[in-house]
């Protein structure tokens, strides 16, 4: 009899464990996760901070004239884009001063609302999708704008998916008019369909016993 509580509290132990094992485990695979997303953010921000300091430091590296015509098109572009995307009430600005015998740019976002000017850093201006936007324009401006110029076609990864569900049909055409004026083909990677259903070509990309898998699902023949 001894034996047989013995043996019933022993499984007892054992499924009290795995129970506890079970719950640790729903708890290291939330922090991981919960890390892996913070990690993510980390990079997107890094992303974004060196491409302002690759755009700074080309301004600061022209001749005075030369800065002032990049300025001008760098903020022709991205102005052109917010309005593209948001609305005639947005436009950017670069302002340059000098640090300690350097010149610096400063970017910023510039709203009219009932005759008020409000004038706010690009991650102060109403969210995340502005940002996307700007760091997009920033990085046709900064090609265009580079010589020589590269060439080739202009690869992007998720662009503007923090550009909310009513923006996006307009952010797809900005990619199409800027693609038709520098004549560069646009190919991006994207989750949304919005996007996938407004390209020329579309391609899903899966994965099937260990193996990438490549389908083509849409395909406009525009010759």
């Amino acid at each position: 009899m001894d034996r047989k509580n013995e043996l019933q509290q022993l499984k007892e132990r054992l499924n009290a464990a795995r129970e506890e094992a079970l719950v640790r485990k729903t708890k290291r695979d939330s922090l991981t996760s919960m890390l892996q997303d913070v990690e993510r953010r980390m990079a997107e921000a890094e992303s974004k901070q060196k491409l302002y300091e690759k755009v700074g430091a080309l301004l600061q590296e022209s001749a005075e004239h030369a800065r002032k015509q990049a300025k001008a098109q760098m903020e022709n572009l991205v102005t052109n884009a917010l309005q593209y995307v948001f609305g005639p009430m947005f436009r950017f600005e670069i302002e340059l001063s000098d640090h300690g015998g350097k010149p610096v740019a400063d970017f910023f976002v510039v709203t009219e609302w009932d005759g008020i000017t409000v004038k706010n850093k690009p991650q102060d201006a109403r969210g995340g999708g502005v940002v996307d936007i700007i760091s997009l324009a920033l990085r046709v401006a900064l090609m265009e704008t580079f010589r020589p110029c590269p060439k080739g076609p202009l690869i992007l990864d998720e662009p503007g998916k923090h550009v909310s569900s009513e923006y996006i049909v307009s952010m797809l055409e900005f990619l199409k008019s800027t693609g038709e004026m520098f004549d560069r083909q646009i190919i991006l990677v994207t989750h949304n369909t919005h996007l996938t259903e407004g390209a020329d070509r579309a391609f899903e990309v899966g994965l099937k016993d260990g193996t990438t898998v490549v389908r083509p699902v849409r395909f406009l023949d525009n010759g």
